[in-house]
C-alpha cells in the first residue's frame, strides 16, 4: 500500500492527495499555479500533471475544460482522485507521452517540466517517478516547446516554471516555435543572492517587448 498524505493548496481550501514516493507539490508548483492566468470558459492543458495540483489551481477560474497528461498511469489515477474529490467534472486525463498526444488546441498550457538535462551515464538513486520529473529523459525542453506550439491556439498562453540557469535555452526554444515571451518573473530565496526560479508567460504568435515583473522573494 502506497503511503498517501493530504495537504491543502497554499492559501486555498482545496485539498490534495499526494504519494510520498512521487514528486510532490512544492514552492514551484504554488508559484506557477498562482502565476498562470485562466479566464472563465477557457480550456487548460497541464503537461506532466502528476497528482493534478496545477489542474486544481486552474479549476478555481471556471474553465470549460482542464486536461492533464502524464506518462505514469499511477500519477493519472491519483490526479483523477483529486479532481473527483474536489467535484471537478469538466476534465480529461490521459496516460500518454506529450509527443504522441493529440487534441483540439487549448487556450492555456501550463508545465512544471524536468529542469535537468538527461545524462545517460549518470547514476541516480531516485525512483522512476522522481527521476522522470527532474531529468529530461522522456521530454526535453525542445520537445516541450515544439509540442506546446502544436497544441496551443493562436494567441494562446503558455506558462512555465524553470531554473534561471536555463534561460538562454528557454528563450531560444520558445522563439524557434513562435512562442513570444510576454512576461518573466524572477523568484529569489531570502537567504540567497541569485534568483532560484523564473516564471515565464509566452504567447503563440506574439511579437512584442518582454516585461520583467518585480521579483518574488520566498520567505523561509
Amino acid at each position: 500500500m502506497k503511503e498517501i498524505m493530504v495537504n491543502y493548496l497554499p492559501n486555498t481550501s482545496i485539498y490534495l492527495k499526494q504519494r510520498r514516493d512521487m514528486f510532490r507539490m512544492n514552492t514551484d508548483t504554488a508559484l506557477l499555479g498562482n502565476f498562470m492566468k485562466v479566464s472563465e470558459g477557457e480550456s487548460v492543458l497541464d503537461i506532466g500533471t502528476n497528482n493534478g495540483a496545477l489542474l486544481l489551481y486552474a479549476a478555481q477560474h471556471s474553465p470549460s475544460l482542464v486536461c492533464g497528461i502524464d506518462i505514469h498511469a499511477e500519477a493519472i489515477e491519483l490526479a483523477q482522485e483529486n479532481l473527483t474529490d474536489n467535484q471537478i467534472t469538466q476534465s480529461e486525463l490521459y496516460t500518454c507521452p506529450l509527443q504522441e498526444f493529440h487534441h483540439t488546441p487549448f487556450d492555456v498550457i501550463v508545465c512544471n517540466p524536468p529542469y535537468f538535462r538527461y545524462n545517460k551515464g549518470h547514476q541516480t538513486n531516485e525512483n522512476e517517478f522522481l527521476k522522470h520529473a527532474r531529468h529530461e529523459e522522456f521530454l526535453t525542453l525542445s520537445e516541450l516547446c515544439e509540442n506546446t506550439a502544436r497544441l496551443l491556439k493562436d494567441n494562446g498562453r503558455f506558462y512555465l516554471v524553470h531554473r534561471p540557469q536555463r534561460i538562454s535555452d528557454i528563450l531560444c526554444e520558445l522563439a524557434k516555435n513562435q512562442l513570444g515571451v510576454r512576461e518573466i518573473t524572477p523568484v529569489y530565496d531570502e537567504d540567497k543572492d541569485l534568483a532560484v526560479t523564473i516564471l515565464v508567460e509566452a504567447i503563440k504568435g506574439l511579437q512584442a517587448e518582454v516585461r520583467f515583473n518585480p521579483p518574488i522573494t520566498i520567505k523561509r
